[in-house]
Parts: C-alpha cells; sequence; structure tokens
C-alpha cells in the first residue's frame, strides 16, 4: 500500500478542525460564522478525501454522527454515581421551607447563593468522556440502571464528540437534558402527516422516543438538542471549581450548550423573582420547560447537606402550575356492581391538555 502523502493527512485535521469550530458555532452558540453552502463545501472535501483514504476514518470525524449500524437492543448501564431525582416545591411557601431548611441544616442565617435554571421538559441523560473523547451516552433509567444509547446521542449536534479546550478531567461524566424544541416539533409533525405517519402528542415523547431508538439514523433525522446541567463522576484527584456555576461555565467552554438563562439568585427572594421571571418568558423560550431548578451553589455547601435517599438536600424543582383546561360533561353513566352499589361515570368532551 501507498503511504498516505502528508499533505492529505494535514488537509484531513485542517478541515475536521474547522468544521468541529463552525458545529460549535452555529448548534452550541447559535452563531453561525460561515454560509451553509461554505459549511457543505466543507463537508463535501472531507467525507471526499475520507472516501479515498478510508483508513483515514476516525470515530471522533464530523462525518461519522451517523455510522453505526442499529442494534437489536439496548444494553443496560450501571451509573457509578446514581442519577437522583429532586424534590419538589409548588408554592412560594414551599419554596421559603426548602430555604430554611437549607439554612438551618448549615446553621446560618446568611443569605444563600442558588444556583437558577430552566427545568427542561426532555430526556436526563449522562455522557462519560475519557481522555476527552465521548464513550458512552446513557439514560437515566430508575436512578442506578439506565440504558445504553450511545448510538444516538453521537448523532446530536450539541454533543461534543471530542471535547474542545483544555483542563478537562482524564475521566468526565457531563449530565443534561436532551429535548427537542418546538420549531422542530413541529416540522417533524408536519413531516409525518405528509408521509401518513403517526404523530407525535409532544416534544419530550418525541425526544425520548427518538433517543430510544436502535437504528441511529433515526435519530439523526429528528431535531435534538442536548443542554447540560451539572457533573456526575470525575477522575479521582480531578480539580474542578467550587461553585455550581463555575462547572457551567467550565462545560460551556469544553463545548456544551448550557442555558442561556442560567443565573446566581440569593435568598429565597431572590429564588422566587428568578421563578417569576421564567413564568413570564416561557412561552417565548421556544422550547418547553415544566419549572425551574435551584441548587445551592457552593460545591461545599452542597456535600455538608448531603442527600436523602432518592433526592440531594441542596436542590429543589419550582414546578410550574398544571395546565388547565375547560371542558363539558357530555352525559353520567350509572353503572351497577355485582353487590348492587351504584357508580355514577360523566363522559367527558375530549381535550387537549399539555399533550
Amino acid at each position: 500500500m501507498d503511504p498516505i502523502p502528508a499533505a492529505v493527512v494535514a488537509r484531513i485535521d485542517e478541515l475536521r478542525s474547522r468544521i468541529d469550530h463552525h458545529n460549535y458555532l452555529y448548534f452550541v452558540l447559535d452563531n453561525p460564522g460561515i454560509s451553509d453552502s461554505e459549511y457543505d463545501r466543507l463537508m463535501a472535501e472531507l467525507r471526499t478525501l475520507e472516501g479515498d483514504y478510508p483508513q483515514l476514518v476516525t470515530p471522533t470525524s464530523p462525518t461519522q454522527r451517523v455510522g453505526a449500524a442499529p442494534l437489536l437492543a439496548l444494553e443496560q448501564v450501571a451509573h457509578a454515581v446514581p442519577m437522583l431525582s429532586l424534590d419538589n416545591a409548588f408554592t412560594e411557601h414551599e419554596l421559603c421551607e426548602f430555604d430554611r431548611r437549607v439554612r438551618e441544616r448549615l446553621g446560618t442565617t446568611q443569605e444563600i447563593e442558588y444556583a437558577a435554571e430552566p427545568k427542561l421538559d426532555g430526556l436526563a441523560v449522562s455522557l462519560l468522556y475519557e481522555g476527552g473523547v465521548l464513550t458512552r451516552g446513557a439514560t437515566r433509567g430508575d436512578g442506578h440502571t439506565g440504558e445504553d444509547i450511545t448510538h444516538n446521542v453521537r448523532t446530536i449536534a450539541t454533543v461534543p464528540i471530542r471535547l474542545r479546550g483544555e483542563g478537562w478531567p482524564a475521566v468526565l461524566e457531563v449530565r443534561g437534558e436532551v429535548y427537542m424544541p418546538r420549531a422542530g416539533f413541529d416540522a417533524l409533525n408536519h413531516r409525518a402527516r405528509l408521509q401518513g405517519e403517526k404523530v407525535f402528542v409532544n416534544p419530550r415523547n418525541a425526544a425520548a422516543g427518538s433517543l430510544r431508538q436502535l437504528d441511529p439514523g433515526v435519530a439523526a433525522t429528528r431535531p435534538l438538542v442536548m443542554a447540560c446541567h451539572g457533573v456526575g463522576r470525575v477522575e479521582e484527584g480531578a480539580s474542578l471549581p467550587t461553585r455550581y456555576s463555575a462547572i457551567m461555565q467550565d462545560l460551556a467552554a469544553w463545548g456544551f450548550r448550557a442555558s442561556a438563562e442560567r443565573r446566581v439568585v440569593v435568598g429565597a427572594a431572590g429564588c422566587f423573582a428568578y421563578y417569576q421571571a421564567m413564568c413570564d418568558r416561557r412561552t417565548a423560550l421556544g422550547y418547553d420547560i415544566d419549572g425551574v431548578v435551584f441548587k445551592v451553589d457552593d460545591l461545599g455547601l452542597q456535600q455538608r447537606l448531603g442527600f436523602v435517599s432518592r433526592a440531594p438536600r441542596w436542590a429543589v424543582a419550582y414546578k410550574f402550575r398544571a395546565e388547565e383546561e375547560q371542558t363539558l360533561v357530555e352525559q353520567i353513566e350509572v353503572r351497577v356492581g355485582r353487590t348492587g352499589a351504584l357508580t355514577p361515570v360523566a363522559r367527558l368532551r375530549p381535550v387537549f391538555v399539555g399533550g
């Protein structure tokens, strides 16, 4: 076999680097740096070179976002660090009680700084990076065991195949939410209707169904987005910032999309003001959220607060009120049980409520 010209190797490396950079600008920062036609030209040149020299194709190449064969079944994945759920608050009083318990357990009367961010209505995922390269993706599952969805998360443009920048731990588990923006969801259902296929009820179901496909080619056609919201397993001895908000800044620098709505607020009053602001902005976001999440920003304080059996004591999800609609009782039927008991059953006119 003839040796591969050094100029070809250099050009392939250059193309991959440029395409990765422009993917980051377009999908993560929403700030495209070149036209679509120029991007397509770069990708076409890379595909041609990789076709001529297939021995140079690597799993981290931008051309390999969809390259795996369909699976027969999803494998099980044990989470090294459990993916716990969050306790909920539904009223301002419950939010204040959460803040009171935090300060009481810490033995302080000082106001606590909380990291605040929208609660995305999608599917929680875990992404494992080793040596800066994505090696595994998994669903949350029951918090202890999830499903291996590596083949599908690789197709999501906002999931970096290789981490950007420097300073990331050799082993890093990033956690986030995969969701489907409303515009993409509407377009997906429009195509399904034209093709006579079943439509999805809501964006969350569409995202969850897409990630559990056995064929990554299906997931690649779905308009999925992943936004990070924390870390799990980290290489022992690795140094990360001591505040959650700073960790999120690092993750953004390493190539992940992080919510542009995240803030650091002070005390229960700051939390409630943020909640009110997100209520006002909810319909303008372009994606579904079902509340906001508050986390004690200081990781040292998080460690002191600890966990209960299924949730951290240092975080709470302040949920929006459930959507409500009015409908009509069209008929009341009375059923007779075996013992002669009469049970009235109301027949309601169907109404669509939040999927």
